[in-house]
C-alpha cells in the first residue's frame, strides 16, 4: 500500500511558478513510477506527467511540455513538480499517482495508487 499527500498548490497569476509536491511516507516509493494527473471542472483526468522508478526516464504530455518538469528523490520518498510559464487552462485539481512497471502509461486507470489532489488555479 502506498498513501500519497500532495501539496503545494494555490493561486498565481498567468506567466507565474508553482511547485507541487506528493510525499510518500510509507512503502517502497523507489519501486514505483510516479505520474501526475489533472482534472479541470466537468472534465475527465487528463494526464500530465510520469517519472520512472529510477529517474531515468520522463514524459510529458505535449502541454505542458517545456514549461513543467518532473523530479523525484527516492531518498526522501518525494516527488516534485515544477511549474513555470503557467496559463489559465493549467488550472485544475492536480493528483499525484503511483504504480509499479513499465513507467509509460498516461491512463488514469493504470494507476493503483493516488493521492486526494491540490488546487492550482491561474488567473489571467
Amino acid at each position: 500500500q502506498v498513501q500519497l499527500v500532495e501539496s503545494g498548490g494555490g493561486l498565481v497569476q498567468a506567466g507565474g511558478s508553482l511547485r507541487l509536491s506528493c510525499a510518500a511516507p510509507g512503502g517502497t516509493f523507489s519501486a514505483y513510477s510516479m505520474a501526475w494527473f489533472r482534472q479541470a471542472p466537468g472534465k475527465e483526468r487528463d494526464f500530465v506527467a510520469v517519472i520512472s522508478a529510477n529517474s531515468a526516464y520522463t514524459y510529458y504530455a505535449d502541454s505542458v511540455k517545456g514549461r513543467f518538469t518532473l523530479s523525484r528523490d527516492n531518498a526522501k520518498k518525494t516527488l516534485s513538480l515544477q511549474m513555470n510559464n503557467l496559463k489559465p487552462e493549467d488550472t485544475a485539481v492536480y493528483y499525484c499517482a503511483a504504480d509499479r512497471g513499465w513507467y509509460r502509461r498516461t491512463k488514469s486507470a493504470e494507476y493503483a495508487y493516488w493521492g486526494r489532489g491540490t488546487q492550482v488555479t491561474v488567473s489571467s
